[in-house]
């Protein structure tokens, strides 16, 4: 069964669109679970059971472990699909419980903090800090997935009408508005790489120091480079920066279906799950929204 995991791959990147990073992320997961059998046939809930028992007793976090069932479940459905077995094990198997918390996030003070202070260590100059503030800016400014700022070709970004265009989860296009703050950061960088004239849009936009597209990793460290310079915690991320783009969308009164179109969830209640609102909040917008939240005034 473990030759199956390559047409697998193959299905998920082609049919359901899964970014490399995902990807790679499957890979691993399955890859430890062939490691755990041994020889056993993976044809039982027992034996998914044993295999997350196992994982938890290691010491995997319940969050990583409900992933890895995750990734067991596509699997064998695919395979179940494809008629090679005859039900899902992992189907009837309960996820642990993971408690939930709410995602980072940062301040107004902090995001502008960040954003400022981006290349400030080596002068403000030079094409990769050019390249990270424009990183930083666009990922604040339209709260892009790291798959997103990855795939992102020259071509992607208008800059004469201020938008992205952007290709998110299952090969979904959507269309993004950029600030004026990440239009100068791209411009700059550009022109730094001589290509504000978009000669070459199929080129990709963020590169390593090879010249080659820089990876989800690379993007991960540049952001986490910059928030340990600016001792904002080693959990800060470029989800971080989603995050915080669609919290401060809501609280400076933005629609929450407009944010989840920007943000290009297919369920509002993912996005709810990205905004983060105090009771403070809540009570401001009760009182200006609800017709008999105010005594009538004489």
């Amino acid at each position: 069964m473990i030759e199956r995991v390559d047409e697998f791959l193959r299905y998920m990147r082609v049919q359901r669109g899964a970014s490399e990073h995902t990807l790679r992320a499957y890979g691993k997961d399955l890859e430890r679970y062939f490691d755990f059998l041994e020889g056993d046939e993976p044809d039982s809930p027992a034996v998914v059971r044993a295999y997350l028992a196992q994982e938890l007793a290691g010491g995997a976090a319940r969050s990583t472990v409900s992933r890895r069932l995750a990734t067991l479940r596509s699997f064998f459905s695919f395979l179940h699909k494809e008629g090679i077995i005859k039900a899902n094990p992992a189907k009837l198997v309960a996820s642990p419980k993971v408690p939930k918390r709410l995602p980072r996030f940062l301040s107004i003070d902090e995001a502008f903090d960040l954003l400022s202070k981006v290349g400030a260590k080596e002068g403000g100059t030079g094409r990769f800090s050019q390249r990270d503030r424009a990183i930083l800016e666009l990922a604040y400014s339209s709260g892009l997935r790291v798959s997103e700022l990855e795939g992102l070709n020259v071509g992607s970004v208008d800059i004469q009408e201020g938008r992205v265009r952007v290709m998110g989860k299952g090969n979904k296009e959507r269309i993004v508005p950029v600030g004026s703050k990440a239009l100068d950061a791209l411009k700059e960088y550009l022109e730094g790489r001589g290509l504000l004239d978009f000669g070459d849009k199929d080129k990709p936009m963020f590169l390593n120091r090879n010249g080659g597209r820089l990876s989800d990793r690379g993007i991960r460290r540049v952001v986490k480079k910059y928030a340990a310079l600016m001792s904002l915690g080693p959990d800060v991320t470029p989800h971080t920066l989603r995050h915080t783009f669609a919290t401060h969308l809501l609280h400076g009164g933005a629609d929450l279906r407009v944010i989840q179109e920007l943000l290009g969830h297919a369920s509002l209640s993912t996005t709810q799950k990205y905004t983060h609102l105090d009771i403070a909040k809540l009570m401001e917008v009760y009182d200006k929204a609800h017709p008999l939240s105010r005594e009538d005034e004489d």
